[in-house]
């Protein structure tokens, strides 16, 4: 299948990423605007190859990244609906531009099939510039290769599947957002959902409703809450520049003071183990008091709900008052079952999260929309800055970044398990 005619692969904006994207840029122009850093792309797709093909037109499509800039009507409408982000920043951002030097591209040959492979990306620069980099690159990538690679599948039936995932969400007293944007199947496919998901939510009566969007660009193109936390980056960021022992402390510190009490504070809890934040955080319920709420991306969901229930009681807060967004592969009925037991536990301030389950899922159409066509499982994750290594430590270990030694050297300064 070629390129479909009024599809042109990558972003339509230089909005068309996360939220959290501009609001760590933010951060990072006021507080290490000199600082350099590198980005590393997995494949966790093993079974997932690109061809020349796909790697050509991604390349291709890399470089007209350049040709994005801010326009006024968006300047002027993040202004409004962000306030916390500053006009120097926002001026900042209208200079922005892409510059494709900084992503270096290689395809990896298999060695009995030239034609397919593996790739390998690496984004290298400022960190206030190759930020951005991240969101829209693998959205690009997903893409071109469902556009050349695999293209068993097309757009039937798109907007009922949406529509009943919302409907369904909706009448349980859901509150979500969609987070799609960095794995979806296509533009076009995130918009369908997007417009989809703001119907059910306008024709459904029910307790629940979709909060918004982490897309900015989709945010203003349908009139609603551009949704954004904050990412594992900003973490292994500060930490590796900072040091580790209270890297979340320092993390969070920072973060509020540029964003607090403008800003929805969720904090990311398993950069480096959930345990560890909960640990670490134990010692500081005057912060934890100033954040509303805890993020879970990892692990087991079922046993976090318990876990950030204790954690608030132990530091004289109460736990119906702070809210738990969950965002780790959902789909509905996780998400139903989550919400129960958090109704159970007398935790009501309970949201969603959901990604791929909303903007790649897809059927294949040989096998008559029953086969799943499957997504890329894909990241791109920071490696370091100032050459300084970053390194995640997941509540899944499948979701570790970083090499062997750096990551047992965090663990031993965290008093973490060591593999051997």
């Amino acid at each position: 299948m070629s390129i479909k005619p009024g599809e042109i692969p990558g972003p339509q904006s230089i909005l068309d990423t996360d939220l959290y994207k501009l609001t760590m840029q933010q951060a990072v122009l006021h507080y290490f605007p000199n600082v350099e850093a590198r980005y590393q792309f997995t494949n966790r797709s093993r079974d997932m190859r690109f061809s020349v093909a796909c790697i050509e037109q991604f390349r291709a499509t890399v470089h007209r990244f350049s040709e994005l800039s801010m326009t006024e009507s968006e300047k002027h409408w993040l202004g409004i609906t962000c306030p916390y982000l500053t006009s120097q920043y926002l001026t900042y951002l209208s200079a922005y531009r892409f510059k494709p030097e900084q992503v270096q591209i290689t395809f990896i040959p298999e060695p009995c099939n030239s034609d397919v492979g593996d790739i390998t990306i690496e984004i290298s620069g400022p960190w206030v510039e190759t930020i951005l980099w991240e969101v829209p690159l693998m959205a690009c990538l997903s893409e071109v290769y469902f556009q050349i690679v695999d293209t068993d599948w097309n757009y039937t039936g798109q907007e009922d599947i949406t529509f009943e995932k919302a409907k369904t969400l909706i009448g349980a007293g859901c509150m979500f957002s969609e987070f799609g944007t960095r794995r979806r199947r296509s533009y076009i496919g995130q918009d369908i959902v997007i417009k989809s998901l703001v119907q059910a939510t306008a024709e459904m009566p029910g307790k629940g409703s979709l909060s918004g969007t982490s897309n900015v660009h989709f945010a203003h193109k349908y009139a609603i809450a551009p949704i954004g936390t904050i990412a594992h980056e900003w973490f292994m960021g500060v930490a590796a520049m900072k040091g580790y022992k209270c890297a979340n402390t320092m993390a969070l510190s920072l973060w509020e003071q540029i964003y607090h009490p403008h800003a929805t504070m969720i904090a990311l809890t398993d950069t480096f183990s959930t345990g560890c934040f909960f640990n670490e955080l134990s010692t500081k319920p005057s912060l934890m008091q100033r954040w509303h709420g805890v993020r879970q991306d990892s692990g087991d969901p079922y046993a976090f709900g318990p876990r950030a229930k204790h954690f608030y009681q132990s530091i004289g807060l109460n736990p119906a008052s702070k809210t738990i967004v969950y965002s780790d592969a959902l789909n509905v009925d996780k998400a139903l079952r989550i919400k129960k037991q958090c109704e159970e536990l007398g935790l009501p301030k309970v949201s969603f999260g959901i990604g791929t389950f909303f903007t790649n899922d897809f059927c294949t159409v040989s096998s008559g929309w029953i086969k799943k066509s499957n997504p890329l499982n894909i990241v791109i994750k920071l490696a370091s800055v100032n050459n300084i290594p970053c390194v995640k430590i997941s509540d899944d270990p499948m979701k570790n970044t970083g090499n062997k030694d750096a990551v047992n050297e965090v663990k031993h300064i965290l008093n973490l398990y060591v593999a051997k």
